[in-house]
């Protein structure tokens, strides 16, 4: 799933030092190595993490669960509750420059807009009814787009270059045509993010393992080709310049893609695996580093459940 604006990776040490907002420790533990900070972050106790999104020194997740928002300082391993629970998911994420916290709302059908210096909820959107899931969300300059897994369909929430949030009913839904077709009653389409050349979008389709270009104006669909590799349980998606990382679940890994510009073809350059994986879901960047949180869909969740966000080196 996916969670940008997924940051660009950034190597700036500079901005690890600089002083933040003071957090509590919320349980958090860190197991320091020589990076910038911790390798394994510690989330509350039964939070059960799904997207996450990065800004600065300090990373947001959503709990599949409960809805709640946990703030993560990446620097330090501390954290505390930004957003409470809100009886629903929050799945996939994305912050935008104005420091506004896009949620994707899952099984409840909705989206809504958190500030992230209060995790007051801004704004509201009720995209539609059961059966659905929005799983992800990734911003452009003028629109948010949040994926349905349950429906061929793309939501398109338009943003004002004032920073003005559309109304209530200020979204469309963009139909997908072409090579796409939805299969079963499964997750279809999960992770989102734009093309190299930003003229397009890339989905992925989970149960199929199919990656999808998508024109954002039409909602049609090319399937992209990546000979050799199927994106089996393809979850969270991240852009870096023309790398596409591709996180495969349930598999434990992250597939590596070096793409043509406009997104219609690539060529798997990388695995990537850490023993530390436990169904991690979705990945963002920061300080040169992936962060992925640790969903593990395949540990039934109780109250006391513990749960991570580990950090790899990209490649």
């Amino acid at each position: 799933m996916n969670r940008t604006c997924r940051t660009v990776l950034t190597t700036v040490l500079a901005m690890a030092l600089v002083a933040g907002t003071a957090t509590t420790p919320a349980q958090a533990t860190a197991e320091k190595t020589g990076g910038v900070g911790p390798t394994s972050i510690a989330l509350p106790d039964g939070f059960q993490p799904e997207g996450i999104a990065t800004a600065g020194r300090y990373a947001y997740l959503g709990s599949r669960a409960t809805g709640a928002i946990y703030r993560a300082d990446l620097v330090t391993g501390a954290g505390r509750l930004l957003s409470p629970a809100t009886g629903t998911p929050s799945l996939g994420l994305a912050v935008d420059h104005r420091a506004r916290l896009f949620v994707a709302g899952g099984a409840a059908g909705d989206a809504r807009v958190v500030d992230t210096r209060t995790g007051r909820v801004l704004a509201s959107y009720r995209f539609a009814d059961a059966p659905t899931f929005v799983n992800d969300v990734i911003l452009t300059e003028q629109a948010a787009y949040f994926t349905d897994s349950y429906r061929p369909v793309l939501y398109r929430l338009p943003l004002s270059g004032r920073g003005k949030l559309p109304p209530p009913d200020g979204f469309t839904t963009i139909p997908l045509t072409g090579d796409f077709a939805q299969v079963d009653t499964g997750i279809n389409l999960n992770g989102i993010v734009r093309t190299p050349d930003r003229t397009g979008l890339l989905v992925v389709q989970s149960n199929t393992g199919i990656l999808f270009r998508v024109d954002p104006a039409t909602g049609a669909t090319r399937t992209v080709d990546v000979p050799g590799h199927t994106f089996t349980n393809g979850d969270g998606l991240l852009l870096v310049g023309r790398t596409l990382y591709v996180v495969q679940n349930r598999l434990n890994q992250i597939a590596v893609v070096r793409l043509r510009p406009d997104g219609t073809a690539g060529q798997l350059t990388g695995l990537i695996t850490d023993p530390h994986f436990d169904v991690p879901t979705t990945v963002a960047a920061a300080f040169g580093r992936l962060y992925l949180p640790n969903a593990r869909f395949t540990t039934p969740p109780t109250e006391s459940t513990s749960y991570t966000v580990v950090a790899v080196r990209p490649r």
